[in-house]
């Protein structure tokens, strides 16, 4: 089958957008002969995936758009439809962010789900992505969609997908949504204009909201209602700061102070190069106005408020950023402390973490005896793990992943920023009272399990021939054509690879079939240990990115001896860096 043409495809969006914006833009490229920029927005159709779609917004069937919402909205409920009983009547929720044209296609999104006569609970006003989920579990809905980029820059916007069970989709559902697209590309409505006015579009928007906050109020942490910590809050321009105060007025706390300049929803994100809690200088502002302030912890959420990070003052003025994983050993502390405290019995207590995140609550779980359980990397996989472990009789409090997502409760199974917000919050209280920091909890913890630190970073690579040889070269790396045997003078001592068409497990025998499911893309895990007695171990992960020209890796290191970990780590990357990844004769950057 012939490939269409270019002029076939740009007559195709020209005859189905009825946006005058995005018209013109392809016109105006068509009459300027820009065909190297119309290949680029017009040749691939933008990829529906486990996170639903995301990209930049601009005219093309490769970008994010009126058309492409449509065409979305009509293939996801032509699938709901076949695939969930009592669609039409159980409903879709949708909601959207603050971020360039959320609110019209969270409307266009309602429009085409409305035109197949399917209810839609449609939210008002701008909510955070938590709240999606949540409305879905609380009205039993069939599915539900939230207009949100997150994190991204400002250019870009998403469409996200919860299914029934109120979890981010999984497979086989993206594909099965995927070719529901395509068979549903001609527009059955662009009218939105008496969307509020139709029967089938329902507000209860303030229901869910109170419901929220009263399940945020059943999370069981107890603490001092009052605290002397003082808390500085960014919201990084986006939609968290109303949720947070909300949730910190409801519970009888301290109130915080808001970073002014990044207090109000803002889609041009005018004070971060990136609006992201994780990114290197992100929280330079809020530390200023903590010092300022007089202030002893900084809060912050991302745009969307489904992650969470924080920093704490230390005793000599400076300041900590807890990263991702520090941050999910003390959750994973509290929560334990708390179910231990409530006298339940924690051979039924589980907790779930992705296989990229740090093995320190893995150590944790061994010395506890509670179950750890880990899965793939993404919410989509952390939420169905904890339905699973539910299903099969154990409560499941908590989840996290390193990238600063964390999961509290059974309403919500996802990453909650405001939660997190809140749990944190809490622990600071309840470690002040005992005259300790949060540092100070994280080295008592240390103390216990063994010291534990993470050196995640990537290389560059935008050659898929590169990238495939590379990791095939790390199949047949030792003399007998498998695995590497040892890295950074380190005895390897366990492999899993999780690549479809590799998969292999070192420490399940006899069949050597792994565990977790596989990935689409390549991804091997390491577990490695010194040659001396009781000396470091490392875990590293490495693996190829869907969304980005890189070779990621996910390394960690722990042991009993902080300076031994601490030197080892580095020694790692560069084994990996020369002998494994062959770095300089594969052209590998790095960032």
């Amino acid at each position: 089958m012939s490939l269409p043409s270019l002029d076939d495809l740009v007559d195709e969006w020209l005859r189905l957008d009825k946006n005058e914006n995005t018209r013109v833009e392809i016109q105006k490229l068509r009459n300027a002969d820009d065909t190297r920029e119309l290949e680029m927005r017009m040749r691939v159709r933008i990829q529906f995936g486990t996170a639903g779609l995301r990209g930049k917004m601009e005219a093309g069937w490769s970008r994010m758009n009126d058309l492409v919402i449509i065409q979305a909205s009509q293939g996801l409920c032509a699938y709901v439809l076949e695939n969930i009983k009592n669609a039409a009547c159980r409903g879709v929720v949708v909601g959207h962010d603050h971020r360039y044209n959320s609110e019209r296609w969270a409307q266009l999104t309602a429009a085409a789900f409305i035109a197949s006569n399917v209810k839609v609970y449609l939210h008002r006003g701008l909510v955070h992505t938590p709240l999606v989920p949540f409305s879905v579990k609380q009205l039993d809905a069939a599915c539900g969609v939230m207009i949100t980029a997150s994190h991204n820059p400002k250019q870009d916007n998403g469409y996200k997908v919860y299914w029934e069970n109120a979890v981010q989709i999984i497979g086989p559902h993206d594909k099965g949504i995927a070719g529901a697209i395509t068979e549903n590309l001609v527009p059955r409505t662009w009218d939105i204009s008496q969307l509020h006015q139709n029967g089938l579009c329902i507000d209860c928007t303030q229901d869910m909201k109170d419901a929220y906050f009263n399940s945020l109020l059943h999370l069981n942490f107890s603490s001092p209602r009052q605290t002397t910590a003082k808390f500085v809050n960014t919201s990084m321009h986006g939609v968290s700061n109303a949720f947070a105060v909300q949730a910190f007025e409801i519970s009888g706390f301290n109130q915080f102070i808001p970073v002014e300049e990044q207090k109000h929803p803002d889609p041009d994100f005018p004070t971060v190069n990136f609006p992201n809690p994780e990114e290197k200088g992100a929280l330079d502002l809020a530390i200023k106005t903590a010092g300022n302030e007089m202030a002893t912890h900084v809060l912050a959420q991302d745009p969307d408020a489904d992650r969470f990070s924080a920093a704490e003052k230390n005793y000599d003025g400076t300041w900590f950023l807890f990263t991702g994983d520090q941050l999910g050993a003390l959750f994973a502390y509290y929560v334990l402390e708390t179910y231990r405290t409530a006298g339940k019995p924690l051979d039924k207590l589980a907790m779930v973490a992705s296989t990229v995140s740090s093995k320190m609550i893995e150590a944790m779980a061994q010395a506890e005896g509670f179950t750890f359980v880990e899965c793939l990397t993404g919410f989509k996989f952390i939420g169905n793990t904890a339905l699973d472990l539910a299903r099969a009789g154990y409560e499941v409090p908590f989840g996290y992943e390193e990238a600063i997502g964390f999961m509290f409760g059974s309403e919500i199974r996802d990453k909650d920023g405001i939660a997190a917000t809140l749990v944190f919050a809490k622990l600071v209280a309840t470690l002040r009272e005992r005259g300790l920091s949060v540092k100070d909890q994280l080295e008592q913890l240390y103390q216990k399990y063994g010291y534990f630190e993470t050196r995640n970073s990537y290389f560059i690579c935008s050659d898929p021939v590169t990238i495939d040889k590379i990791f095939s070269e790390l199949r047949a790396f030792s003399s007998d054509s498998n695995y590497p045997e040892s890295i950074a003078n380190l005895s390897i001592t366990g492999v899993v690879d999780l690549t479809v068409g590799h998969g292999y497990d070192s420490t399940n025998h006899p069949s050597f079939e792994p565990k977790l499911p596989l990935s689409s893309g390549h991804m091997i895990q390491f577990r490695a240990q010194s040659r001396i007695s009781d000396g470091p171990k490392i875990a590293l992960t490495i693996r190829t990115s869907g969304t980005e020209p890189k070779i990621k890796y996910y390394l960690e290191g722990n042991g009993k001896n902080r300076d031994e970990v601490h030197r080892l780590l580095p020694r790692v990357v560069e084994d990996l860096k020369g002998r494994w990844m062959k770095a300089s004769a594969n052209n590998l950057g790095s960032p």
